[in-house]
C-alpha cells in the first residue's frame, strides 16, 4: 500500500469529519440563537383524569428548546410530588402548574358539586341500594313509598319522584378518592381502586334545591326510607311513570272486589 496516498487519505478523512463537525455546531448554535437553549420539562406518559392523583408512574421528563417551553411548566417532576390534575391531561402534553394543585379544602367532595346543585346523603341498606353496589360517579332513580291518607291501603302509592341523579359518593369514597388534608398522600390512597365496592352506610346525591327539599320531606315525614334503583351511566332520558297503587298490582277480577271493600271499610269509618 502506498504510504503516502493512505496518510493522504487519512488527513482528508479528518478533514472532513473536522468540517461535518464545524458545520453541525454552527447548526446547533443558531438554533440555541434562535429558540434558546434546551431545558427540561415534565410532561404526561399516560392520560391522566381530573383530580387523580399525579405520581413518578404517570410523568416523565423530556427536553425542549426554552423559546417554547410554556409558561408554567415543570422542569422536575420532584416539583410535582403529592399533587393532583385539577383538569384531564392527556398523554404527551406538558404538566403546567395551572393545572395542578396541592390536596386541599378545594379539593374534596364541594370540588366535585356542579354549581347550582347541593349534596345530600341518605342512610340505607342492602335492600334500598341495589345490594350496596351502586358506586360514586353511578345514576340512580329515587323512589318512595308515600301515604298521604293514614290507614287507607288504597290510598298508599308508590312513586318515582327523582330521575337521573347522579351519586357522589359512597360513604367515605368520593368519584376521586383523594386526601382532602394535608400534603403526605398515604400509600393506601396511590392504590385504591375506585373500580372495587366499599362497605357503607349512606349514600350521598347530587340534587337541586328543590329536589333537596322533596327528599328532606320524605325523610322527615314519610313512613319508609326512599329505594334507589339502579341505571346505566349513558341513559339519560326521563320516563313518564304514574304512581303504583294496589289497585295496579291486583289482578283485573280482583280490583272491583278490593274497591269495593274499601269502600265499606270508609263508609264504617264514617258512621
Amino acid at each position: 500500500m502506498n504510504t503516502r496516498s493512505f496518510t493522504f487519505a487519512l488527513i482528508l478523512a479528518g478533514l472532513a469529519m473536522l468540517l461535518v463537525h464545524t458545520y453541525i455546531e454552527d447548526q446547533k448554535a443558531n438554533l440555541i440563537s434562535k429558540y434558546g437553549t434546551p431545558v427540561p420539562i415534565v410532561r404526561a406518559k399516560v392520560d391522566i383524569k381530573e383530580l387523580e392523583l399525579i405520581d413518578d408512574s404517570k410523568v416523565a421528563t423530556t427536553v425542549i428548546p426554552r423559546k417554547f417551553f410554556p409558561p408554567g411548566g415543570i422542569k422536575s417532576i420532584k416539583e410535582i410530588e403529592n399533587t393532583i390534575a385539577t383538569v384531564p391531561i392527556l398523554k404527551g402534553e406538558y404538566i403546567t402548574k395551572p393545572r395542578i394543585t396541592y390536596p386541599g379544602t378545594k379539593t374534596g367532595l364541594a370540588r366535585q358539586i356542579s354549581v347550582g346543585k347541593r349534596a345530600m346523603a341518605i342512610t340505607i341498606s342492602d335492600q334500598e341500594a341495589v345490594s350496596k353496589l351502586i358506586k360514586p360517579g353511578d345514576r340512580v332513580d329515587v323512589l318512595a313509598a308515600i301515604e298521604f291518607a293514614p290507614g287507607r291501603k288504597d290510598k298508599q302509592k308508590v312513586q318515582t319522584v327523582l330521575q337521573d341523579v347522579i351519586v357522589l359518593s359512597t360513604g367515605f369514597n368520593i368519584t376521586n378518592s383523594i386526601p382532602i388534608m394535608g400534603i403526605k398522600t398515604p400509600e393506601v390512597i396511590k392504590k385504591m381502586n375506585l373500580n372495587t365496592y366499599t362497605k357503607y352506610n349512606t349514600v350521598t346525591l347530587e340534587l337541586t334545591p328543590n329536589e333537596v327539599q322533596k327528599l328532606t320531606y320524605l325523610l322527615t315525614f314519610g313512613n319508609a326510607r326512599p329505594f334507589l334503583s339502579l341505571r346505566n351511566n349513558n341513559d339519560r332520558g326521563q320516563v313518564k311513570t304514574g304512581a303504583t297503587r294496589i289497585f295496579e298490582i291486583l289482578n283485573p277480577e280482583d280490583r272491583q272486589d278490593a274497591k269495593q271493600y274499601f269502600k265499606q271499610k270508609y263508609q264504617q269509618r264514617r258512621r
